[in-house]
């Protein structure tokens, strides 16, 4: 009980010190909220990275990036010649985001403030869209990823991270990896890779249904 008390009372505090800063300071306090410290324990950042098999000047979309968790290894790859957006609904995030990318020196990065529905590029202007612990968040996966499409270039991938399962808090936040698969082939995607390196997360790579792009195809 008296660790609870305690959890209840740090969250306060945090709450506080949120609602009473700067943007790039909240969004700051709300990554430590997001990030916590045995993450990269279980979520195996240089591995996924890696996984994704980018190369210089690749355009990736982070959607989701929350305080920029995967944005910036991605943007270690892609180098100055390529692109990351840092897609969030959160302008706060966001703001933390533009600052670590300024402090960091990555340039290639860019923030972008998205609607729920797209994430709010223009058409083919990425190779790779990226979601880690997001897919869940969508109203409505299929529609989101048929939309997605059109920022696609030619021969574009989406790449889904995702806790596959559990219980309570766990299941609220998780989608079975079939799940994730039937909604991408509604949108018109098909499974190119599977990865099975993530203890409690899938990690499902698609490509648009017929190696194409274009909205409709």
């Amino acid at each position: 009980m008296k660790w609870v008390l305690l959890v209840l009372a740090f969250a306060g505090l945090v709450g506080i010190a949120i609602a009473c800063s700067g943007p790039v300071t909240r969004g700051a306090l709300k990554r430590l909220m997001y990030e916590e410290p045995s993450r990269d324990r279980w979520q195996r950042p240089q591995q996924v990275v890696e996984a994704l098999e980018l190369a210089p000047g690749d355009r990736v979309a982070d959607v989701g990036a929350g305080g920029g968790y995967f944005t910036y290894p991605i943007a270690e790859v892609v180098g100055e010649g390529g692109k990351v957006y840092a897609v969030d609904i959160d302008t706060s995030l966001l703001a933390y985001v533009a600052h670590q990318a300024e402090k960091r020196g990555l340039p290639q990065i860019e923030t972008v403030e998205a609607p729920e529905d797209g994430p709010g590029l223009p058409d083919a202007s990425v190779d790779l869209i990226f979601l880690a612990n997001v897919f869940h968040h969508l109203p409505a996966p299929d529609r989101y990823f048929a939309g997605a499409r059109r920022v696609l270039r030619p021969g574009g991938r989406v790449a889904i991270v995702e806790l596959a399962g559990g219980r309570g808090f766990h299941k609220a936040h998780s989608t079975p990896p079939e799940e994730i698969k039937a909604q991408l082939e509604k949108a018109g995607y098909a499974l190119a890779e599977t990865h099975d390196f993530l203890e409690h997360q899938s990690f499902l790579v698609f490509e648009v249904r017929g190696g194409r792009s274009e909205v409709g195809s």
